[in-house]
């Protein structure tokens, strides 16, 4: 297992982060899967046994249920350096101020989450999603306090757009309050809007990317195939909407050749997938969630894959989207002067 800086911080995280969106069955969440203490005990030691140091929930993941799972199987242990990161923004209960990035509702939320995790301490506390009422000045301020009491030791957001981003990381430049050091976000060989903003900004401005449904909720795992029924028991037999599949063409295309290169290698499409992605610029870790130990056992077979450079290009073309404004502007007229950032989206174009 390959191990890298989270960001502009000292912390190094495993490439490979357990999700454990999995536990529990609470909710919405019962479509991803319903594993007890029991049954998602033996997958977290699966996973600490091969190296994974990090461990991510939410306090939405089934309501609560989710992070008492994962508090009854390492709460107050933390062998082998074992790290948690979870998230808040999204409402847990009835109540006005159950939701948003409030001061009121993060403090009582990372206290919530600390008692059902049976911990002292959140090693990476995660703004789930964007709250677009509550200053940023307030948000960020909630977040040092929680920082500077010991409650949590890094933060991170999730699902934020560049501009809310950039304007976040200024208010605590200028305040001078903690930093984000990484952002959770979805991307994959079938989504990478992400590299318009998210990913330059990460190169950019020092925070380490965790990717979220890696394999796009299954559709790249390789079960999935053209002019094929959806199998049961996956996600999408079970009606999950994430992600939106705008160009299905597209998809089947990309699923073809992941598929065409597992097979010439002897592996699954689902760790080809995975293996592209933690070999992306600016890629620290991807989070692999499943019900079962095979699911976990391929997914973690993925850290020690090492894709050609000819596989690369090959998915690298099969999945390249076109360039949005104003960025093939900048490949017309500004190719001469682009950072490393710029070229982490534009360099692929540049010879087209």
């Amino acid at each position: 297992m390959e191990y890298r800086l989270l960001g502009r911080s000292g912390l190094k995280v495993s490439t490979i982060t357990m999700g454990t969106m999995t536990f529990g069955g609470v909710g919405w969440a019962k479509t991803v899967g319903d594993l007890g203490v029991k049954e998602a005990k033996k997958l977290v030691d699966m996973c600490v046994d091969a190296g994974v140091n990090l461990l991510d929930t939410a306090d939405v993941y089934s309501q609560g249920a989710s992070e008492e799972i994962l508090g009854e199987i390492i709460g107050g242990q933390r062998k082998n350096g074992v790290l948690i990161a979870t998230k808040a923004r999204f409402p847990m209960g009835p109540g006005v101020n159950d939701a948003g990035s409030s001061r009121q509702h993060l403090i009582q939320a990372c206290e919530a989450s600390l008692k059902r995790m049976k911990t002292d301490v959140i090693d990476l506390y995660q703004l789930h999603e964007w709250d677009g009422q509550t200053p940023l000045e307030e948000t960020m301020e909630a977040l040092d306090t929680l920082v500077r009491q010991g409650k949590v030791r890094y933060i991170g957001c999730s699902n934020f757009s560049g501009w809310h981003i950039m304007k976040a990381l200024g208010v605590s430049e200028r305040d001078k309050r903690e930093r984000f050091v990484s952002q959770q976000i979805h991307y994959t060989l079938e989504a990478r809007d992400a590299e318009n903003e998210l990913v330059p900004i990460s190169i950019d401005q020092g925070l380490g990317i965790l990717v979220w449904s890696p394999i796009a909720g299954g559709l790249l795992s390789g079960k999935h195939r053209r002019n094929q029924a959806t199998p049961e028991g996956t996600r999408q037999f079970a009606g999950w909407t994430e992600p939106p599949i705008r160009d299905e063409n597209r998809l089947w295309n990309i699923v073809d050749a992941l598929v065409e290169i597992a097979e010439g290698r002897g592996v699954s499409a689902a760790q080809v997938a995975l293996a592209w992605l933690i070999g992306r610029k600016g890629v620290t870790s991807v989070i692999i969630g499943g019900r079962t130990k095979a699911q976990f056992k391929d997914n973690l077979a993925s850290a020690e894959l090492k894709l050609t450079d000819e596989e690369r290009k090959r998915l690298d073309d099969v999945s390249l989207q076109p360039l949005m404004y104003p960025y093939w502007h900048q490949r017309n007229t500004a190719s001469d002067r682009l950072s490393e950032a710029d070229l982490a989206l534009i360099g692929p174009y540049l010879t087209k």
